[in-house]
């Protein structure tokens, strides 16, 4: 208002004043656009000063000759993303097809880096550095992804993608509000290989899932036949008892009489054998005398007789031991009076027996040469005596005889000194 009245001041008061005013200075900013009056140095909220002012939401006068103004929209930017061959992680070639709505920066401070890098750009120009920085952002996200991450989760993918390109965005003085995945695909159809993969393993576990209910159903229809079946048990069991009950009933019914019977049978079977037993006593004793006078007695009269012929023979035995023992020790007096020579006279009293024992084994032997040799000499006694008998064995001349025909005065005959 002291700006308007300044110029009003300038002016003058005139109405026409007053309208060329309102009509070229005055501006209104809508609530999505910002306005920007620059030409004059303005702090921020972080410390330093612009060479702008801002309007967002309200209405301002521009400054004559000291300001220019400028509009920035700040309403949603519409931008189609495809991003062709782009390589994810293990080389596969992806095509990716997006939309995301971008918007200039309507707060502080990351609209001051869209006034610097966007003031004066078209619409158009703004959306195609978007488009490029995310294409851009988009392709780099690809590379740390594998297509299964991709495809699979495309929701992460998108967050991933909007914080990968949030900095790089705040740096334009943009704002990405939102991105959304619409398609996903490859020349090469790896990503259809997965899918029907994922069809079949679907199918699979559909199988197995269909296989397990069926195997609960019968592992259920199992264990409700295993309850009846056990119920149907219980109900015999208990109608099994039951009978058993009566039958055990009718058994003690039925015991307690026959145990009467068979007590009276058997109190009338001991009866009579306690009459046997009196009756077969007294044959006992019968018996006993019989053998007492038939066995018995001539049994201990032979026992006494055998008795008094053993100690007939006993003293008899007694008596040559006592004899014997009278021998030995009249035998040693004298072996004692003899003294040293005692035990060779008995040895030559039992050598004589023995010799003749030992020769009356030994068949006669005829002695043809006997050859006494001394023993102060006896080597060379032996030594001619085996000389002679050699010379006897190989000539036929005897040494012996030789030379007791000559002791003799006997001539010695040619047939003496030949070998026959």
């Amino acid at each position: 208002m002291e700006i308007i009245a300044l110029l009003l001041g300038i002016f003058g008061s005139g109405a026409g004043v007053t309208f060329w005013v309102i009509r070229n200075l005055y501006y209104i900013c809508q609530p999505s656009e910002v306005l920007i009056f620059a030409g004059n140095r303005t702090p921020v909220a972080d410390g330093r000063s612009v060479g702008y002012r801002l309007v967002k939401g309200g209405s301002s006068i521009q400054i004559p000759l000291l300001e220019r103004t400028f509009r920035m929209d700040l309403t949603n930017m519409i931008i189609e993303l495809r991003v062709s061959n782009a390589y994810s992680k293990g080389g596969i070639p992806l095509t990716v097809e997006g939309v995301a709505n971008i918007k200039i920066a309507g707060e502080e401070p990351t609209i001051h880096n869209a006034i610097e890098r966007l003031l004066g750009k078209s619409r158009k120009d703004i959306e195609q550095l978007a488009k490029e920085t995310l294409e851009g952002n988009l392709r780099g996200v690809l590379a740390s992804l594998t297509p299964q991450q991709v495809n699979e989760d495309k929701i992460t993918f998108a967050k991933t993608l909007l914080e990968e390109a949030e900095d790089d965005l705040e740096k334009l003085g943009l704002v990405l509000d939102n991105l959304q995945i619409k398609n996903i695909s490859d020349e090469v159809r790896y990503l259809d290989s997965i899918g029907r993969k994922q069809l079949a393993e679907l199918l699979r576990d559909a199988r197995i899932t269909e296989a397990n209910a069926k195997a609960d159903a019968v592992i259920k229809a199992s264990e409700n036949q295993r309850i009846t079946e056990l119920r149907r048990i219980e109900r015999d069991l208990e109608i099994a008892k039951a009978e058993a009950d009566s039958r055990v009933r009718d058994t003690l019914t039925k015991r307690t009489a026959m145990v009467a019977e068979v007590e009276a049978v058997v109190g009338a079977e001991v009866a009579r054998v306690q009459a046997e037993v009196a009756v077969q006593t007294e044959r006992i004793k019968q018996v006993e005398k019989q053998l007492e006078a038939d066995v018995i007695a001539p049994a201990e009269a032979k026992c006494k007789q055998a008795i008094a012929l053993a100690k007939g023979n006993a003293a008899h035995i007694v008596e040559d031991g006592k004899a014997q023992a009278a021998g030995t020790e009249h035998l040693a007096e004298s072996w004692k009076a003899a003294g040293a020579d005692a035990r060779e006279i008995f040895l030559f009293q039992k050598l004589e027996p023995l010799l003749r024992v030992m020769a009356a084994g030994v068949p006669k032997v005829e002695v043809e040469n006997l050859t006494v040799i001394d023993a102060t000499n006896g080597t060379n006694v032996t030594k001619m005596t085996s000389f002679s008998e050699q010379l006897r064995q190989t000539i036929g001349v005897d040494i012996a005889k030789v030379v007791g025909h000559l002791a003799a005065g006997e001539p010695i005959s040619n047939q003496q000194n030949t070998k026959s």
